[in-house]
């Protein structure tokens, strides 16, 4: 990214100029290991500010043509957000209900031309959806599918062409890539309704200039990804399952929330008893949360948690865990170490004197 950001390349992309040319050459080799990683083509591709504005336009660009518009109960709130303004505007509008491990069964997508939005592996709880049974039975309803991929690209095989969905949403700085940029995969063919107007970039389907360092970053950030997936993938499942052993060793009453394990190194715990919030005051050295980090400023349960049936002191007494590419053994030890000793802190005495000796895994 850095020659694009010290001014020494400041080519406009969308211009006729050398400069702009150099420029336009980058942004397709970007584009080229964006649409590579998804398994489409890069003309199917186009660049975003992030996932939210890229599930914004999915919904809102793809839904014309459709009877109806549904997305599961655990989608990122761009997405539930996406669905109070259609209804708002009059557009017939469904939230989809999962079972407890946060499943959208394909059953509930009924025959209606409807515009489906299914997360494809959540970023709170981890759970992946079957995405190819979700496809078929809305295919044969005349609908389409878009998916939020954001958690899934970086850390599980995804491959959008091959799955036959028909949108999928991407964010760079979830694939370690720069934040402020993302990517929306559209099929060939759709018409795709432009919620910024005013120029004929990427194809008339969204108006603006390409930041170049930022698509730059994002398509070193996707052949990164492409090289070492399957080797982050087994290391970070390692890891979670290293941590988990140890947390609940020192927390027997803990429990996992979801489809655990189903994504690698995202975990949902639940600490019967224990309100999460006022934990994390005691480790503010640990990088975990009480929900999504979108959410963090709410004091509402989350709305992932509920859908999967937690009544709200279960949702108050849960953390996420997000294992990362950097995170080591090491780590993961002093983080159990950390939370149990902040846990045996909060613990009333009757329960300190149940646990297991010891503070480490």
């Amino acid at each position: 990214m850095l020659p694009w950001l010290d001014g020494a390349r400041a080519g406009n992309p969308h211009a006729a100029h050398r400069a702009g040319r150099e420029a336009a050459v980058a942004v397709e080799q970007a584009t080229d290991a964006v649409a590579t990683l998804l398994g489409v083509r890069a003309s199917e591709i186009v660049f975003t500010s992030g996932a939210t504005e890229a599930n914004h336009l999915a919904l809102h660009g793809l839904h014309h043509g459709m009877e109806a518009v549904a997305a599961s109960a655990i989608e990122h709130p761009s997405v539930l957000a996406c669905l109070d303004r259609l209804a708002e505007e009059g557009v017939p509008c469904r939230v989809l209900a999962v079972d407890a491990a946060g499943r959208v069964h394909p059953a509930e997508l009924g025959a209606v031309r409807t515009l489906v939005s299914v997360i494809a592996a959540s970023n709170e709880i981890g759970t992946r959806q079957d995405l190819g049974a979700i496809v078929r039975a809305v295919h044969a309803g005349g609908g389409i599918v878009h998916s939020d991929a954001t958690q899934i690209v970086g850390r599980a095989p995804f491959d959008a062409g091959a799955l036959g969905l028909d949108a999928a949403t991407i964010s760079g700085h979830k694939l370690y890539g720069p934040m402020g940029v993302g990517a929306l995969f559209v099929r060939a063919g759709l018409p795709l309704t432009p919620m910024l107007k005013g120029g004929g970039q990427q194809g008339g389907r969204r108006a603006g200039t390409v930041p170049v360092a930022l698509a730059v970053g994002l398509g070193a950030a996707c052949r990164i990804v492409q090289a070492e997936r399957t080797a982050d993938a087994e290391r970070l499942d390692t890891l979670a399952r290293r941590f988990w052993g140890g947390l609940h060793a020192l927390w027997p009453a803990a429990r996992l929330n979801g489809a655990p394990f189903d994504l690698p190194g995202c975990l949902s715990v639940t600490l019967p008893g224990i309100d999460a919030a006022d934990l994390l005051l005691d480790v503010p050295d640990l990088a975990v949360s009480t929900g999504a980090a979108c959410a963090s400023n709410t004091q509402r349960p989350s709305h992932v948690l509920t859908a999967i049936g937690l009544d709200a002191a279960a949702a108050q007494a849960s953390l996420r865990i997000g294992l990362g590419r950097f995170t080591t053994a090491a780590d993961v030890d002093e983080a159990v170490t950390l939370l149990g000793a902040a846990l045996r802190a909060r613990a009333p005495q009757a329960v300190r004197e149940s646990l297991p000796a010891g503070g480490a895994p």
